[in-house]
C-alpha cells in the first residue's frame, strides 16, 4: 500500500494529480486484471491512440504507481507496464509531527562482494576496465581482484550474497525485497534464450523468474567502451518480494513462501542466492549486472520494510 500524507504535500500533489484522470484510472484498473502489458495493447483495448497511452503511462509512473521496462519484441522494442500498489491511502489530518509509520532499511551490495559460489561454465566476470579472470575457469572465482567485477556471468549453478540485518528491535517486519539487473546467458548474446532463474533467501527457495533471453540489441547504457558490440549487453531489472502474504516477481506471485519461512531472527544477516538449478527446464544461464554495465546504474538493493512498534 502507498501511504501519503497531507505533511508531504509534494509527492501527494504528484500522485493526487495522477489519479484525476478518467483516462489513467482506466490504467490503472487494466493492470489490475492484465499485469504485464504493452502501450500498444493498453491503447488497443482502451481505444485510445497509442499516443495518448504513452502520454498517460508516463505521469503514472513519474508518480510511481507503476512501473515500465522496456523488452524486445519481433520488432525493435516495447515498453510494458505493471503496477506498483494494490491500495493508495492519503492521510489528509495534518497531526503535528506525523511521520509515516511504514519504515524502511535499503543496502546496495556491490556484485563482486559475493560471499561464496558454484559456478558452472560457461562463467567469467569483468569490471569497467577489463576481464578479470581467465573465462570458464570456476577456480578464478576465489581471487581477490573479483571483489572489483560490475558484471557476471555463469552457465549452472549459484552465487551468494549476505546482507546486514540493521532493523530496529520494536519492528513489525512487512516485507523484503531484492532489486537487481539480470538476464541468460548465451554465446555471445541471443534475445530469444530463457533460463529458469532460481532465488533463495537464506537457503529458502522463494520462486522462480524465466529470462527470455541474453539481450544484445542495443548497446547497454553504462557499458565501458572497450566491451564489444557481440557481447551480452544489459539485462532487465527485476525486483523479488517476500512479504506476509506470498513471493513475486514485480508483483507476479510466484510462490507462497511468507516472511515467517525465510526464519529471519535466526540468522545476523540475509542471504541472498541467485542461480539455475541443474534440473531447470531452460537451463540458460545468468548475467548479473552491476553499476558499470547494462542499462540500469545499481547493484543488488535490498530492501526492508517495516511498522514501528510504539512504546506503551
Amino acid at each position: 500500500m502507498l501511504e501519503l500524507s497531507i505533511n508531504e504535500p509534494d509527492e501527494l500533489v504528484k500522485v493526487a494529480h495522477a489519479l484525476s484522470s478518467h483516462t489513467r484510472l482506466n490504467i490503472i484498473k487494466l493492470l489490475l486484471n492484465h499485469n504485464n502489458i504493452n502501450v500498444n495493447e493498453i491503447g488497443e483495448k482502451l481505444q485510445i491512440p497509442m499516443s495518448t497511452a504513452g502520454v498517460n503511462v508516463r505521469v503514472l509512473e513519474e508518480a510511481g504507481l507503476i512501473q515500465t521496462e522496456i523488452l524486445p519484441a519481433s520488432r525493435g522494442a516495447m515498453k510494458v507496464c505493471k503496477r506498483n500498489f494494490d491500495d493508495v491511502r492519503f492521510i489528509l489530518n495534518p497531526i503535528a509531527g506525523y511521520k509515516n509509520k511504514d519504515q524502511s532499511y535499503e543496502i546496495e551490495m556491490p556484485i563482486g562482494h559475493f560471499f561464496d559460489f558454484e559456478v558452472y561454465p560457461t562463467c567469467g566476470m569483468a569490471n569497467s576496465d577489463a576481464m578479470l579472470i581467465i573465462e570458464d575457469d570456476p577456480s578464478t572465482f576465489f581471487f581477490p581482484e573479483c571483489r572489483t567485477a560490475e558484471i557476471i556471468w555463469f552457465r549452472q549453478g549459484w552465487i551468494e550474497y549476505r546482507f546486514p540485518k540493521a532493523i530496529p528491535q520494536k519492528h513489525h517486519l512487512k516485507s523484503i525485497e531484492f532489486s537487481l539487473e539480470i538476464c541468460s546467458e548465451a554465446p555471445n548474446f541471443k534475445n530469444d534464450w530463457p533460463s529458469d532463474i532460481t532465488i533463495w533467501i537464506n537457503n529458502v527457495e522463494i520462486g522462480n523468474w524465466t529470462s527470455p533471453g541474453d539481450f544484445g540489441d542495443h548497446r547497454g547504457k553504462n557499458n565501458p567502451a572497450w566491451w564489444e558490440d557481440s557481447s551480452t549487453q544489459y539485462g532487465l531489472l527485476k525486483t523479488f518480494r517476500v512479504d506476509n502474504h506470498r513471493s513475486t516477481v514485480d508483483n507476479e506471485k510466484i510462490s507462497d513462501v511468507i516472511l515467517k519461512d525465510l526464519q529471519l531472527s535466526s540468522f545476523p544477516y540475509i542471504s541472498l542466492k541467485v542461480g539455475v538449478k541443474p534440473d531447470a527446464v531452460n537451463k540458460g544461464g545468468i548475467n548479473i549486472f552491476g553499476r558499470g554495465f547494462g542499462d540500469h546504474k545499481q547493484d543488488i538493493i535490498m530492501k526492508i520494510h517495516y511498522d514501528t512498534i510504539a512504546d506503551k
